[in-house]
């Protein structure tokens, strides 16, 4: 290896694989064909023959001429045949001696048996076709060229993988019969290699950094051709790469072909191999969680692994339960999931509780979507608890996400979904550290399993970088005694209320007038200057509905100012009336969608306070204008809106009008620590032994003979005298009233920690009536006259307080 000069790179390749990793090498000039045909024939007949000794020769070559035509008005549908015989085979069909009707199934390749194929690789193979080409280096499976290699010189600074990647265009253009089989296309020039699929942009060829899925190979440390070669071409996980982890989706007719990259290769292969050991009964159900960021393809390895799971004999036709907590989230999901049909089958949707349970109840397995809510209870029929739906060990649940309702397993949604599936399996998917104090997502689901970050993703270009860029200094607080006074005048609300009066009186300081107008100009200036350079679209984030409508007004009213949407909820009690122009219908706000994400469309600028923040993708967003405050994974999920890769587009901005700066950074540290390595533990259970004897506390201070057993299934006429008689009981005096309090704020840090603990459902029920009893009593002893109040001083401090900073050039 120590040759390693000029087009020696195609050589060094030939070594690896054949001395290695057991490819035998061949010279394309030694073997016999008709050059206008890319499949060894010889070698498909041999391979059927071994195989399927029995089948009578007609058939074989029946067989062989079925697995070697592909029907399709082009390349690109004929692949996608191929690929699906690949994978799934064919059927064959025959009259016996005696007359009978046989059947058999084929396959073209042995996946269970690697070394029972047949493996050649071949360089300078000659095919005849538009023009007369010879690529450098094909891999042949049973005669089928599945791996195409293109190579440039290491030494020539004008000989770059973009030039592989050009030639390997021009192969498709004058040879596409090689194409029809294609798996793997990869470009080299010893240093830089990247893999991808033959009809992918540049963009979305990616390379390969890791030998074993744990150690990441930097191309300065090694050749990046040998972290390929070694990392994906050992024999079993060629054939796995082929079998499970390449599918096409149709786009109304434009079909899409998708491969892994090397973290979502290793992700879902570990997350298999943890399901194998965590599946009841012979493991505790908690499988573990994938954490991989934001915009590096979670979907598409949701979909991968949910594709292998049902393959897997050891599952017998699983049910796979993908359930979110929300519903656009969920309806994104499921379109995404529909257009991995290649890999899945059909996909169902549960979007009413009857739906649900009634796929559940079924002994047959699939694939269902729904939301967590689903699980709810129904009072109608006096439900206490959730009935068992199905007491089937075969049924994994995939939580997209993994956070937010997933806890809770005392009362809840989250509750309710164990009930219904006691002997169920769970993994969790997630792009959001799993390291907040406020819920352990290790105890719901079990270890990480892989860990992709965003530094490693912008490194591997499975994402773009973002760059931070303050425009406008925070609203400048000039009152260094505001929060002792914003604490007096909050006396008594509760700590969200705080939040709320608080943020309201921020969000009314962000929508003056003239700080309004100035943004408006500074984002349009900005817009128009980056468009210049990178075409692109924009996102605007502002703190309320009413402020961005106040943007939109702002920016609309500028001279050269392009096609710009509101997008929002709507209530039509409370909005007025000259919002009617930004509500829209559900259809139409899809709609809005399609066209944002189309980069061709003259909507070039959407405002935004909540929705489009996460599980909406636009690769063509370059650009995001931040009016709101943001922290944690909020923030992260929403700045990587713009870290999509697409085209050219070297990164994204987040442009910052608000202050996040401080917020940004910590949350950034976060997302690059590993996945919540190095998290304290808690000892759980001594906790939850803690909150048992409170609990009790607590229960002592209600009216003696209190019956509350009925709580779920009681209409509110009936809930309402039961917790009235309990708050009349507490505020019988002030001491009474304020100890319940101090106790209900430690039952509920209790609760924080031990909320995924799997005995809380014994308790749940006393939780939350005691929770409901405080929340009336602080109503009563607090009215929601004081917290208009509050907000109302709260406004006049801070308003008097700030002092706004100009715009930054």
């Amino acid at each position: 290896m120590d040759k390693l000069v000029e087009s020696n790179v195609e050589q060094a390749a030939i070594e690896w694989l054949e001395e290695d990793l057991g490819y035998p090498y061949q010279h394309g000039s030694r073997i016999a064909r008709d050059k206008k045909t890319v499949v060894l024939e010889a070698d498909v007949t041999q391979f059927l023959r071994s195989h399927y000794p029995s089948l009578p020769e007609a058939v074989q070559q029946e067989a062989l001429q079925s697995f070697c035509y592909n029907e399709g008005a082009d390349v690109h549908y004929r692949n996608r045949v191929f690929q699906r015989k690949l994978r799934k085979g064919i059927d064959v069909t025959w009259e016996d001696a005696a007359g009978q009707e046989q059947a058999a199934h084929l396959y073209c390749i042995n996946f269970e048996q690697p070394e029972r194929n047949i493996y050649r690789c071949v360089n300078q193979f000659s095919i005849k076709g538009r023009n007369d080409r010879r690529p450098d280096l094909i891999l042949f499976v049973n005669g089928f060229p599945l791996v195409v290699f293109e190579f440039k010189d290491m030494f020539n600074h004008d000989a770059t993988v973009e030039d592989a990647y050009n030639q390997i265009q021009h192969y498709i253009n004058d040879i596409p019969q090689l194409f029809e089989y294609n798996a793997i296309t990869v470009l080299s020039d010893g240093m830089t290699t990247l893999h991808g699929m033959y009809s992918s942009g540049m963009e979305w060829f990616a390379p390969w950094k890791s030998v074993d899925g744990r150690t990441i190979v930097e191309e300065s440390k090694d050749f990046s051709l040998k972290s390929l070669l070694f990392g994906l071409f050992p024999k079993d996980r060629l054939l796995a790469y082929i079998r499970h982890f390449i599918f096409h989706e149709d786009h109304s007719g434009k079909l899409v072909k998708k491969g892994a990259k090397y973290h979502q290769f290793f992700g879902v292969r570990f997350a298999v191999e943890a399901t194998k050991r965590a599946i009841k009964p012979i493991g505790d159900g908690k499988i573990g969680v994938i954490w991989h960021t934001q915009g590096s393809g979670k979907s598409i390895s949701m979909a991968i692994f949910s594709g292998i799971l049902r393959q897997m004999p050891q599952l017998n036709n699983p049910t796979i339960l993908v359930q979110v907590d929300r519903s656009d989230l969920d309806m994104q999901l499921f379109e995404n999931f529909a257009l991995a049909q290649d890999l899945v089958g059909k996909v169902k949707h549960a979007d009413k509780v009857e739906t649900l349970r009634k796929l559940l109840r079924t002994d047959g397995g699939g694939l269902i979507f729904t939301t967590i809510e689903k699980f709810r209870l129904d009072k109608e029929k006096g439900e206490l608890k959730h009935p068992s739906l199905s007491e089937r060990e075969n049924i994994i649940v995939i939580a997209d996400e993994a956070h937010r309702t997933q806890y809770g397993l005392g009362t809840g949604f989250a509750a309710n979904l164990r009930e219904a599936l006691p002997n169920a399996s769970f993994i969790g998917f997630t792009g959001t550290p799993v390291d907040s104090k406020a819920a352990d997502t290790e105890e719901v689901f079990g270890q990480v399993i892989h860990t992709y970050d965003i530094e490693q993703a912008v490194k591997d270009g499975a994402t773009v970088g973002v760059f931070y860029e303050p425009r406008l200094a925070k609203l400048h607080i000039a009152n260094d005694n505001i929060d002792e006074e914003v604490e007096e005048i909050t006396e008594g609300l509760e700590a969200n209320e705080v939040r709320q009066v608080t943020w309201a009186a921020v969000e009314d300081a962000a929508g003056a007038k003239e700080r309004v107008e100035r943004i408006a100009k500074d984002i349009l200036m900005h817009h128009q200057q980056r468009c210049e350079t990178l075409p692109g679209k924009a996102m605007i984030v502002c703190m309320s509905r009413r402020n961005c409508v106040k943007l939109y007004d702002a920016l609309t009213a500028l001279p050269h100012c392009p096609e710009v949407a509101v997008i929002m909820t709507s209530n039509i009690a409370k909005d007025p009336l000259e919002w009617k122009t930004h509500v829209r219908t559900k259809a139409q706000r899809e709609a809005m969608k399609a066209r944002f994400r189309d980069p061709d469309d003259p909507l070039k600028l959407v405002i935004v306070r909540d929705m489009w923040l996460t599980g909406f993708d636009a690769p063509c967003v370059h650009s995001m204008y931040l009016d709101k405050v943001m922290k944690g994974h909020n923030l992260m999920q929403a700045i990587t809106r713009v870290n999509r890769v697409f085209r050219d587009k070297p990164s994204g901005v987040v442009v910052d009008y608000i202050g996040i700066g401080t917020k940004l950074k910590a949350a950034t540290k976060k997302y690059t620590n590993g996945g919540g390595k190095g998290r304290p533990t808690i000892d759980t259970d001594e906790v939850f032994g803690d909150m048992l004897v409170h609990i009790q506390k607590m229960k002592s201070q209600l009216p003696e003979n209190l019956d509350y057993s009925q709580w779920r299934i009681l209409k509110d006429k009936d809930k309402m005298p039961l917790v009235a008689r309990s708050v009349a009981y507490i505020l019988r005096n002030d001491e009474a009233s304020k100890t319940f309090l101090l106790d209900l704020k430690r039952l509920n840090a209790y609760f924080t920690l031990v909320k995924s603990h799997t005995r809380l459902s014994e308790v749940g029920l006393d939780i939350l009536y005691l929770q409901h009893v405080g929340k009336a009593v602080r109503k009563t002893k607090f009215p929601v006259t004081h917290k208009r109040k509050a907000e109302k001083k709260i406004k006049k401090l801070i308003s008097e307080s700030i002092e706004s900073e100009d715009i930054i050039d």
